[in-house]
């Protein structure tokens, strides 16, 4: 990405327990922007919240349950985001829980790249 240009922040509303076939719906979505060769993408856990099921989830030491709130951010270029989204929601229409995915644009102020590993 260009310093001074425009992003899209693409960022994606799901539960650390939500699963893709066999993996983590999280993982699965990052993964996925990887191989499509997307600027970058991380992934925040919350330590409460709660969504359209109105079920509020909390990290507290005594709880079993690790079901928590996630957000997906993943940036890129309009196009880049767009046609990217449109591969993934089919996995994300055909999940069984729900969902919030947000489009939201950016200025780019720095885009210094570190090195590879």
């Amino acid at each position: 990405m260009d310093q001074n240009s425009l992003a899209l922040i693409l960022r994606i509303f799901v539960s650390s327990t939500d699963k893709y076939k066999d993996d983590l719906l999280y993982e699965h979505l990052v993964f996925k922007a990887k191989e499509f060769g997307l600027t970058g993408a991380s992934v925040f856990k919350g330590v409460l919240g709660f969504g359209a099921s109105s079920r509020v989830l909390s990290q507290k030491f005594w709880e079993i349950s690790e079901k928590l709130p996630v957000v997906v951010e993943i940036i890129d270029t309009e196009d880049r985001i767009l046609s990217f989204y449109e591969s993934i929601k089919p996995d994300l229409e055909t999940m069984r829980y729900g969902c919030l995915v947000l489009l939201e644009e950016a200025s780019v102020l720095l885009s210094k790249p570190g090195r590879k590993h």
